[in-house]
């Protein structure tokens, strides 16, 4: 029996970006559900973060989402089961409050989807597998329980374990130690928007980009076979980021095209600039053209410059995150460098991305 695994959707990331809403559903609509009625796929695992955003959610988004996802699944009889994911509940503590039960399922709390608060045995195609949602305060205790009683061999969660990378450069230090999990054969988890595995655990990865750190990352979904056990992942080949590093001194901007920038958001990121009209030319055709969801324009990198720290740690084709953390590595400070790269990290998660640089919102 084949299985469809989804994680870290986060239905109404950016502030409910209009932009980043159509390049999740062209997603589902182009790839996802099309690849399930070909290959009669008929169950679904979403390892969580269904929504981005724990406190609440913009009514807009909820009806988009429950009309072109949680509809069609229900339409196609899709078995879904869905494991929660930090980001979907209301408290910290607890589980029990979660935004999938309170929007998307039924009052006698019976039909689908299934959704796992605390940790659960569930068979499905033969196959009995543990399912281990967010682990918190209201659920650690019966999770460990679990986690050591049960005789299941795979594991499916949403679960933070040291040693991986959450993003691309960005490597996890918090949560399980890998060898926790050494008694399974299998573990596949959500939380992590970078694709990756050691041997037997697996990050599934996020199915499309949602910030810079995701460029140039491939992403998509997962099928998982529950008799052979073969994890099959199918690539979103769509993407919404993409950089330009403009040049007039080996390339000519005059007559260049930009149609393949429609509906991106784009850093224009200047290497040189000897022809002001032709860059003003160029980036006039940006401006103009309402199919360019934002420009960002990075042409001045005084503000990192300082005695203290390397002229190698700024290569202008890194994200903002590696650049901080490069910068941090090589100051002098009394702090605790890891914690000090974590909090910051935390900070520019929360302030979104548009920084410092010149910013031209084409909508």
């Amino acid at each position: 029996m084949k299985i469809a695994l989804l994680n870290d959707t986060h239905f109404g990331v950016r502030n409910d970006s209009t932009a980043f809403a159509d390049y999740q559903l062209k997603f589902y609509k182009n790839i996802f559900f099309p690849y399930l009625k070909e290959h009669n796929i008929k169950t679904l695992i979403h390892l969580g973060d269904v929504v981005d955003r724990r406190k609440f959610i913009n009514f807009q988004t909820a009806e988009t989402f429950r009309k072109e996802f949680f509809e069609i699944l229900w339409k196609e009889k899709i078995d879904t089961h869905i494991i929660l994911g930090n980001h979907d509940t209301y408290y910290k503590n607890t589980n029990s409050i979660n935004a999938i039960k309170v929007l998307y399922t039924t009052f006698d709390g019976v039909h689908e989807p299934f959704i796992y608060e605390h940790a659960q045995e569930v068979e499905i195609g033969g196959l009995k597998m543990l399912f281990l949602p967010w682990i918190c305060d209201d659920n650690e205790k019966h999770t460990m329980e679990l986690i050591k009683s049960t005789d299941a061999q795979v594991v499916m969660g949403h679960l933070e374990i040291k040693g991986f990378e959450m993003h691309n450069g960005q490597q996890n230090f918090h949560g399980f130690d890998k060898e926790f999990f050494n008694k399974f054969d299998m573990v596949m988890s959500g939380h992590f928007h970078k694709r990756s595995n050691n041997n037997h655990i697996y990050y599934l990865g996020a199915q499309y980009e949602m910030t810079w750190s995701d460029f140039k990352d491939p992403k998509g979904f997962n099928v998982f076979d529950t008799e052979t056990r073969e994890l099959t992942h199918i690539k979103n080949p769509y993407t919404i980021h993409k950089k330009i590093f403009y040049d007039d001194t080996k390339e000519d901007y005059t007559n260049k095209d930009i149609t393949e920038y429609d509906h991106h958001l784009v850093k224009l990121i200047v290497v040189n600039k000897s022809d002001k009209k032709m860059f003003e030319t160029y980036v006039e055709k940006f401006y103009q053209n309402s199919k360019v969801h934002e420009l960002n324009i990075i042409e001045d990198f005084k503000e990192f410059d300082t005695s203290s720290v390397s002229d190698n740690v700024v290569d202008i084709s890194e994200d903002t995150v590696t650049l901080l953390n490069g910068y941090i590595d090589q100051i002098d400070t009394p702090l605790d460098k890891q914690k000090l790269k974590n909090f910051m990290k935390s900070l520019y998660n929360e302030a979104g991305e548009t920084g410092g640089d010149t910013v031209w919102n084409m909508n």
